[in-house]
């Protein structure tokens, strides 16, 4: 069950990424700054912490290269996803809109790419196409009625 506390930490954070990056970005006053500044948390978070854990237990060699090539794509597109919401920030979408659009499109899109990659065992259940249908009618409600700013 530690892996619960993970994903809480997960929604924690990715729920008020969105929010804090827009006002950032309005504060800094050009996307490639608040984007400059996602790709510094990146580093300090994403390389020096591995770094020196793998350091510590005498593990920094090693990586094979279809893990390490397919780990660096996977990063990749975390890192393009950020800028294409700093982009649509830019372009005039206000968090309230950009987040639940992203947050209820990005596990419609995960399950078909996990699907891609681990090919289902048995015929798909089709309450999984009613699932597709209530999170997109539930990040459209979010996005219906939301409270004004």
């Amino acid at each position: 069950m530690t892996w619960v506390m993970f994903v809480l930490g997960a929604v924690l954070s990715w729920g008020a990424y969105g929010a804090l990056l827009h006002m950032g970005q309005t504060q800094l006053g050009n996307p490639l700054k608040a984007l400059l500044c996602v790709g510094v948390a990146y580093f300090l978070i994403g390389v020096l912490v591995p770094v020196a854990g793998l350091s510590a237990q005498g593990d920094l060699g090693g990586f094979n290269p279809g893990g390490l090539v397919t780990a660096t794509v996977a990063g990749a597109l975390g890192a393009a996803g950020a800028a294409c919401i700093i982009w649509s920030f830019r372009a005039g979408g206000l968090p309230v809109y950009v987040m639940p659009l992203v947050f209820g499109g990005a596990p419609i899109v995960n399950v078909f790419v996990a699907m891609a990659i681990h090919p289902p065992k048995q015929a798909l259940n089709p309450l999984l196409f009613v699932g597709f249908v209530l999170a997109s009618v539930g990040a459209a409600m979010v996005l219906y009625y939301r409270p004004t700013a």
